[in-house]
């Protein structure tokens, strides 16, 4: 592969794939934690509203969805995205909605002495919230989160079909050009797997930090992820 194809086209699509992880990210984190603290709402028509959002999102097509938004949606209120802003939508939302799932399972993990005590300490109930139950959830959290990035990352190659020049769209044209697929998709796989591998770093480091903060100690990790 010449220097001009790396440069105007792999790095480029290297930026882009970080740009969209990233906004996707933070979109799905928002989503994650607003959709899942109100899957535990005292309150029953919240609770089914906020489960109502994570099966529709949970069960529909990420692909399927941004096809939709880019697509469908100006058809019907008569304004549209441009693609970089469907795809963030549609991947924020349809990996919120399994991230929400991961924030009810680790506030319901909570020690119910937890809750009670703040109780008797007379929070209120974003008070206890804020100052018991989330700090506690939030490292157990992390290790799930970290497996839902690296497949946020994977899934941001689905918005090469809407003409985006991600990683994946840069490689097909390289590919086009060079007609060498071996070279092309050999240094995409490795793209790919430095960026999930820099990712997983940044996430162990931040529970790390998180369960000091908390008094808790990581379980050692071995080279393929589990205890040493």
């Amino acid at each position: 592969m010449t220097v001009g194809l790396w440069q105007n086209w792999v790095l480029p699509g290297i930026w882009i794939t970080l740009q969209l992880t990233v906004y996707s990210a933070a979109l799905a984190t928002a989503v994650a934690f607003g959709v899942g603290i109100a899957r535990t709402h005292r309150l029953k028509t919240v609770r089914f509203l906020a489960g109502l959002y994570t099966e529709v999102f949970r069960g529909t097509s990420a692909l399927v969805l941004m096809f939709w938004l880019f697509f469908v949606m100006p058809q019907l209120v008569g304004w549209s995205l441009v693609p970089m802003w469907a795809a963030v939508l549609a991947l924020g939302l349809s990996y919120g909605a399994y991230g929400a799932e991961i924030v009810r399972g680790a506030l319901g993990a909570v020690a119910p002495a937890q809750r009670e005590a703040g109780v008797a300490l007379s929070f209120t109930p974003w008070q206890r919230l804020r100052l018991i139950l989330l700090p506690q959830a939030v490292p157990e959290m992390i290790p799930p989160f970290c497996n839902l990035l690296i497949e946020l990352l994977k899934g941001t190659a689905l918005v090469s079909l809407l003409g985006i020049g991600d990683v994946s769209f840069a490689a097909y044209l390289v590919r086009l050009a060079t007609q060498d697929s071996a070279q092309i998709y050999g240094i995409t796989l490795v793209i790919y797997f430095v960026i999930a591998f820099a990712l997983t770093r940044g996430m162990k480091a931040l529970e790390r930090r998180a369960k000091a903060g908390v008094g808790k100690a990581p379980a050692a990790m071995g080279v393929g992820g589990g205890t040493a």
